[in-house]
């Protein structure tokens, strides 16, 4: 059986940290975590939502693309892709203060939680064919997210 080409590998798999042994989505939601988190203390804030943002859409694009180019050869959404999961924390951590540890783990927390669970119709997104339906359910599981901590910011300010 043909190898699949190490671009979509490199993506889908989070630069490979969805390969981990143990929990790969939180393999891959904790990188993208750390990576936007490194930036928050490097970077202004606006630049850093402005960054944040061009991630998600790159990523979302090119998790589609590496996800269908990967499905013949691993099959419907196997646990090595992660793409998803950085996507989704990326969105939740949108309203996370740059440099704020505590709005940053209840955002990568918060996120996780209704990645595992999928309640409030997350598990429907699913259905999508292909690379779409395994992008979809995470981008609202980090949507959920964010309009959580959004709240929880206003109530707490």
């Amino acid at each position: 059986m043909k190898k699949p080409s190490f671009l979509p590998v490199l993506i889908a798999t989070g630069f490979g940290s969805g390969f981990s042994p143990f929990a790969p989505g939180t393999a891959g939601a904790l990188l993208a975590t750390l990576i936007w988190f490194g930036l928050s203390l490097v970077v202004s804030e606006i630049c850093l939502i402005w960054l944040t943002v061009a991630f998600i859409l790159l990523f979302t694009l090119a998790g589609v693309w590496a996800v269908n180019r990967l499905e013949s050869y691993w099959g419907e959404d196997p646990s090595r892709v992660v793409v998803d999961e950085m996507v989704g924390v990326w969105i939740s951590l949108l309203a996370a203060p740059a440099g704020n540890v505590w709005y940053v783990l209840g955002a990568f927390m918060l996120f996780r939680f209704l990645d595992i669970f999928k309640p409030l119709g997350i598990r429907r997104m699913e259905s999508f064919p292909g690379g779409i339906g395994v992008m979809m359910d995470d981008i609202l599981a980090g949507i959920y997210s964010f309009v959580v901590l959004i709240i929880a910011r206003w109530l707490l300010a």
